[in-house]
């Protein structure tokens, strides 16, 4: 057969298609209905997720390529049910000051930076901001947080060591405490403590800051640990600390480099497990993978359920389709139509359809992503992949359940077709 002529067929056979759809109208929802949800599950999902691995991507490239953290606890998914069997690191202590200036002045480190995370209220005169997340760094967190900063300044190091009490707001805390005035150089009280706002510092939107309570839209506050750490009911057990090799030294260097000193410190024989963890970048997105690839095989099994439907209506239609046009299928036959191009038409027919669904869910999916990206920090776009995919397995499920069908119409006999009633 022609190229030519199996496209004119194939027109032929979407017309009839279109024309199917309309005159029987129910019968057709259920095929287009359980399409359409298949594929708005999967682009919807993969809009979602190909935002949040945006975002999540751009918020690790703030914190540094080679940049790593100290931490007590490993990071990954694990299953822990209280008992010290299944959550060991319960056991591992928490990283310590002698520790943390160990690691500073190491040859092999541009800067480290300590850190201990709280929550308590704000005051300003009449107004009370309650639940208000506060980090205390040491003076170099600028290098490695890679905030915006105006108006006003940083803590100095100076402030740090002496637990000076000042603090820096957020643009969210700032607006709830102070309105639309110059905070610089007021008097906030956080635990009956009075501490000078020298400084506003702006968080840009990203899926991690956002998750971690760390968004814009969250009030939060930056002040110098040893502050933190002598004057706030804050737990000391929490510190942690983000490490900044040298530009000239390889990041596996620098890794090593901290964990011979902290094994030191801690007086770990040779072959007794680390009590802590380095964790980078791939670490963390090791983790996510492992997270929204869970995800998103939940959201695939729910698409293919959709499809399934989908396959099952395609099978109905086509089979009354068959029945209903048995004399028509004749009349073609008798007239030197061959039993593929009778199969042709009809697969056509059956990917028709479920394209039309496919193109259903396309448009609800992409129309969910720009909810999202307007209402949310997620950035959610609709990769091509997940368009590209969704219509091939939406016009494969329909050649593969519109195969028995259209296998039933092609081997009809001409003569017994044409005395079909």
């Amino acid at each position: 057969m022609r190229l030519f002529d199996r496209i004119t067929m194939a027109l032929e056979g979407v017309t009839i298609a279109l024309e199917a759809i309309r005159a029987n109208k129910v019968r057709a929802a259920l095929t287009i209905s359980g399409v359409a949800v298949g594929v708005f599950v999967v682009v919807a999902m993969g809009a979602t997720v190909h935002g949040i691995q945006s975002s999540f991507k751009k918020d690790l490239d703030e914190f540094g390529a080679t940049t790593f953290s100290i931490q007590r606890r490993n990071p990954g998914i694990n299953r822990c049910d209280g008992s010290d069997d299944s959550c060991p690191d319960r056991k591992n202590p928490a990283l310590t000051l002698d520790e943390f200036r160990g690691i500073q002045a190491l040859p092999e480190i541009e800067t480290a930076v300590a850190s201990l995370g709280g929550q308590t209220a704000f005051a300003y005169r009449d107004k009370l901001v309650k639940g208000v997340g506060y980090d205390g760094y040491t003076g170099d967190w600028i290098k490695t947080d890679r905030a915006d900063l105006f108006p006003g300044r940083s803590f100095t190091e100076g402030e740090e060591n002496s637990a000076a009490a000042v603090v820096i707001v957020n643009d969210t805390l700032k607006s709830q405490l102070f309105g639309q005035s110059d905070p610089i150089g007021k008097q906030v009280t956080i635990e009956n403590i009075p501490f000078v706002v020298i400084g506003v510092f702006h968080t840009k939107a990203g899926f991690l800051k956002t998750l971690s309570g760390r968004g814009p839209d969250s009030p939060r506050a930056i002040l110098p640990m040893m502050t933190a750490w002598r004057h706030l009911n804050i737990w000391r057990g929490g510190l942690q600390a983000s490490v900044m090799p040298r530009a000239d030294v390889p990041p596996d260097v620098a890794t090593d480099a901290v964990t011979a000193l902290l094994r030191a410190k801690r007086g770990l024989k040779p072959g007794r497990p680390n009590t802590f963890y380095l964790v980078g970048q791939d670490r963390i997105l090791d983790v996510f993978n492992q997270l929204f690839g869970a995800i998103f095989l939940v959201g695939l099994t729910l698409s293919g359920v959709g499809l399934l439907v989908g396959g099952v209506g395609v099978v109905a239609i086509m089979m009354i389709s068959v029945t209903e046009r048995t004399r028509e299928i004749g009349v073609r036959k008798a007239l030197g139509a061959t039993r593929a191009t009778i199969l042709w038409q009809f697969l056509v027919e059956a990917a028709t359809l479920t394209c039309v669904g496919a193109a259903i869910g396309l448009l609800i999916g992409m129309g969910l992503a720009l909810l999202i990206k307007m209402n949310t920090p997620i950035p959610a776009s609709v990769p091509v992949s997940a368009v590209v995919s969704s219509l091939v397995a939406a016009a494969l499920t329909g050649i593969i359940f519109g195969m028995v069908p259209a296998a039933k119409a092609s081997r009809l006999d001409p003569v017994e077709a044409l005395r079909h009633e």
